[in-house]
């Protein structure tokens, strides 16, 4: 059975656009999936504590000279990080808030990308050892910014995830959310179909 992770990061959880968009990727590819466990994190519901410097130095810290201490430190990075490992699709909600991510999405992303774990450093460079996935980022904006100078949020995930070995990450943009009901609704449309024309 595949597994699926389901990230919701907005500040209105459920009940925003970009949430709802995400609900609609999922159910179109458990339909294409048909067996498949899903797993859910809503990071407004439950959120993750930015990463602290006990977690940050314990990440370096092989797993055989780790104190208690240590392991209590990485006991939720731990579980992110297998829910990651363990799921071969990722759906994940980014709306663009000044520019960037949700600092809840960046709390998780710190959590996630560890050396040794996601990552690791050989003789070509930088490895990435979670190869084989496949990463679908619903991303709400109130402006126009797919395709310029201002969009950091695509560049970032693709540079976080290809980190980790992932380069198969699909982008569904609806822009224009400030633009008034019309231009949203015409955005949120083409988000939709977007959608239904998924495949995986």
């Amino acid at each position: 059975m595949k597994q699926l992770l389901h990230i919701n990061s907005s500040l209105w959880g459920n009940e925003s656009r970009s949430s709802q968009l995400a609900e609609a990727v999922v159910a179109q590819l458990t339909e294409q999936l048909r067996e498949v466990e899903v797993i859910k994190r809503d990071l407004s519901a439950e959120p993750i504590p930015h990463l602290s410097a006990e977690a940050y130095d314990a990440f370096s810290v092989p797993a055989e000279k780790r104190s208690l201490s240590h392991q209590q430190d990485l006991a939720l990075s731990d579980k992110l990080i297998g829910e990651l490992k363990s799921s071969e699709v990722i759906v994940l909600t980014a709306p663009m808030y000044n520019y960037g991510v949700p600092s809840a999405l960046k709390a998780w992303i710190d959590h996630v990308a560890r050396i040794n774990e996601t990552f690791a450093y050989g003789e070509r460079g930088m490895e990435g050892l979670l190869g084989g996935k496949k990463v679908i980022v619903v991303s709400t904006r109130g402006g126009k910014h797919a395709g310029t100078e201002t969009d950091l949020q695509t560049p970032l995930l693709k540079q976080v995830f290809g980190m980790m070995g992932i380069s198969d990450i699909e982008f569904i943009y609806a822009e224009a959310m400030a633009f008034g009901e019309e231009a949203a609704a015409a955005s949120l449309q083409q988000a939709r179909e977007q959608i239904a024309a998924l495949t995986l």
